[in-house]
């Protein structure tokens, strides 16, 4: 037996949120790739900050990929998943080698802030169907993307 989803947005708008949402997941799933990566793999003076910073990094955004992918199961829409599926999705790009400290703070900022554009592109499409929880979800994400960017941003100042 099943039932119909009656929850105020129509089927094409939580279709095109949680395809937004799809991008989000992807983007976010590619950074977390990349922010563990790193945190195995950096080296140098500022090891122990940065290994540190990236481990918090990596945790909170494991986190969120439960947090997206339900909000798209909560839609109704089947949330995307596997490497391949979600790399394909993702505006950003796997690392493909491992660089020096300071350039994994530069890839780390720059693919932050690609999140947060990412994001706001969702955002738009959620509060157009007046999708509040997933307008809060986005805004969450925002806040979390806008403020680890700045902090990789500030390490990279004289």
């Amino acid at each position: 037996m099943s039932s119909s989803i009656n929850i105020g947005i129509s089927e094409d708008q939580r279709q095109q949120i949680a395809d937004g949402l799809g991008r989000l997941l992807a983007d976010t799933w590619v950074l977390y790739g990349k922010t563990h990566g790193f945190h195995w793999n950096v080296t140098g003076p500022m090891f122990n900050s940065l290994h540190g910073m990236f481990d918090t990094q990596y945790n909170e955004l494991w986190d969120s990929l439960d947090e997206i992918a339900e909000r798209i199961r909560a839609l109704g829409m089947p949330a995307p998943f596997g490497d391949s599926t979600l790399t394909k999705l993702a505006s950003l790009q796997e690392a493909s080698s491992i660089p020096a400290a300071m350039e994994m703070v530069q890839q780390l900022m720059s693919d932050h802030e690609a999140v947060a554009r990412t994001a706001r592109t969702v955002f738009d499409i959620a509060d157009g169907a007046n999708d509040q929880p997933t307008a809060d979800l986005l805004t969450q994400r925002l806040q979390v993307h806008e403020k680890t960017a700045w902090m990789l941003r500030s390490l990279l100042q004289n």
